[in-house]
């Protein structure tokens, strides 16, 4: 029951992830690509394909074991753990990922020394299947134009552990080993799903304000 109300709260406050069908051609498609990708050296993918690259990182998320890291710096060779902050406000040093396909993204083209203030944002579940998520910056930060062309970086799921825990869980896994990728895809602006759908928010507003007003602050975009 606790899941149930726990989802209609997420789907009131946030926004689901699309619907995504992949036939059995973009499979093919997709599943090629990858393994071409395996033997570039440089283990760039070449994204040649007239689909969105959404729906390409949703087939990895779902058919291989991989997780997922956006950055700006396209030239990592070695993930290192560092002291980062969890979601629920704990301090790892780790490495962080996710298998969500579409967060991953905003990480990536997101410039980093472009933030003003703080940022908001997450993939969540109630009961692992159902993904809702969120996104907001503050004005200064959008006034700087933030946008960039990113990677997102393939690892191995393996030294991975998912740390979502209770009733909401966020997409998080975290490794506190050392981690070189497997490979790397490059996105921008445009890949981003919820790119329209970026709230503004004060950096001194509480999280539960963000929350509740995070869908009337995108109604319009």
């Amino acid at each position: 029951m606790k899941k149930v109300l726990a989802t209609m709260l997420l789907n009131i406050l946030f926004y689901p992830s699309p619907k995504i069908m992949i036939s059995k051609e973009e499979e093919k498609q997709f599943n090629n690509l990858y393994e071409e990708s395996l033997k570039n050296p440089g283990k760039l993918i070449d994204y040649n394909l007239p689909i969105p690259k959404y729906k390409f990182l949703y087939y990895i998320s779902n058919n291989k074991p991989i997780v997922f890291h956006g950055s700006n710096n396209n030239l990592i060779d070695s993930f290192e753990p560092r002291e980062q902050t969890l979601f629920n406000g704990k301090i790892a040093t780790a490495i962080f990922a996710t298998k969500d396909p579409i967060w991953p993204v905003f990480y990536a083209i997101l410039e980093k020394n472009k933030i003003s203030g703080n940022i908001r944002n997450g993939s969540l579940s109630s009961n692992n299947k159902k993904t809702f998520h969120f996104y907001s910056l503050t004005k200064a930060t959008i006034s700087n134009n933030p946008w960039t062309s990113g990677m997102v970086y393939f690892l191995p799921e393996d030294p991975f552990s998912n740390i979502g825990e209770g009733v909401i869980q966020f997409n998080e896994w975290i490794s506190d080993k050392a981690v070189p990728y497997i490979a790397k895809l490059e996105v921008n602006p445009s890949d981003f799903y919820f790119h329209h759908k970026i709230a503004t928010h004060r950096s001194e507003e509480s999280i539960i304000k963000s929350w509740l007003l995070y869908k009337f602050r995108t109604l319009f975009k």
